[in-house]
């Protein structure tokens, strides 16, 4: 198989080209808008037909629409009254996503770079998008596909985010990243998240930094010539300062007596989203703890770079920590 080597870890990236997969596009929203209101059971029928058990975790899940079984005409008025709500999105998500070829091919070679290192994992075929509240998810996988929720990248300048109940919901540091190039990554998110789901509760600072590091590192196999900008959730003025500032990152934590932490008030400041850390100052990210544990990983798997993902996964994170030496 022919390689490459990577630029950040040292690793090889394998030549998937020749893995198959089968990833079919699905633009959901474009028939759920096209729903006639005065005929919505069978549109509805129609759809069920076409996106079978999708159409029902749309409704039930997405719309959050109560499942009564006496509600049937109760669901088909508010199915209307949330196509007629929500169409001028539409109408912009219609331009902004005109063509969507490229979305589909970064997210069928990441998920060749799955298959490579995890076999036996069942792959979705589809790649279905649809538009929810805004409210509501943004990426979702199904039993067989991987669902896009394009509310949610509009563009960080979308009116809809811009309003004041937009901010409450998603603040500038969240709604910056609702770009339309950050889709691809984060469909495979969904994939690392479901091949190494986040249990972590109750581990002491540094597990759960190394944790999340772990999960970084999977993502730069899968997606490895995406920008780590989108990986990671920081901007390049962030991500440029944690790598100028990495020796001083470290020492605070070791300083501090930090790295044996329990306490979750204590770890929320390190391991939560937030729009900056604040014992580093306004100009760092918020989930900083990532960035260490992605650098100790990435410690550790260069010096064992014959450990498959699978045991990355497998291997306790106090081990990984003791056995990387971690010190920038």
């Amino acid at each position: 198989m022919i390689s490459i080597l990577t630029g950040c870890t040292g690793r090889k990236i394998p030549d998937v080209s020749d893995v198959k997969v089968d990833l079919q596009m699905q633009r959901f929203e474009q028939d759920f808008f096209a729903i006639d209101p005065n005929h919505t059971d069978k549109s509805l029928e129609q759809l069920n037909n076409k996106y079978p058990g999708f159409l029902r975790d749309f409704i039930f899940n997405i719309l959050a629409l109560p499942p009564q079984p006496d509600s049937t005409k109760a669901v088909e008025q508010q199915v209307v009254a949330f196509v007629n709500s929500y169409k001028p999105l539409k109408d912009s998500a219609d331009k902004i996503f005109a063509n969507s070829a490229d979305i589909q091919k970064q997210v069928r070679t990441g998920l060749q770079f799955v298959k490579h290192y995890f076999p036996s994992y069942k792959l979705p075929n589809k790649l279905i998008t649809f538009i929810g509240p805004i409210n509501s998810y943004g990426n979702i996988l199904t039993t067989d596909a991987l669902a896009v929720g394009l509310q949610l990248y509009m563009g960080s300048n979308y009116s809809l985010y811009q309003s004041e109940a937009g901010q409450e919901l998603y603040p500038a540091y969240i709604s910056r990243r609702f770009q339309k190039e950050y889709i691809p990554v984060n469909c495979i998110k969904t994939i690392v998240n479901d091949l190494f789901p986040d249990n972590d509760a109750g581990r002491p600072l540094i597990e759960q930094m190394v944790q999340a590091g772990k999960r970084l590192y999977m993502l730069d196999q899968f997606v490895p010539e995406a920008e780590d900008t989108l990986k990671t959730g920081y901007t390049k003025t962030q991500l440029d300062g944690c790598y100028k500032n990495e020796e001083t990152i470290w020492s605070y934590f070791v300083q501090n007596d930090l790295l044996y932490v329990s306490d979750p008030s204590v770890i929320k400041d390190y391991m939560n989203d937030a729009p900056t850390t604040q014992a580093f100052g306004a100009e760092s990210p918020g989930f900083i703890g990532q960035f260490v544990g992605w650098q100790i990983v990435k410690k550790w798997m260069g010096k064992n770079d014959k450990v498959t993902l699978q045991q990355l996964i497998e291997t306790n994170p106090k081990t990984i920590f003791e056995q990387a030496k971690y010190k920038p």
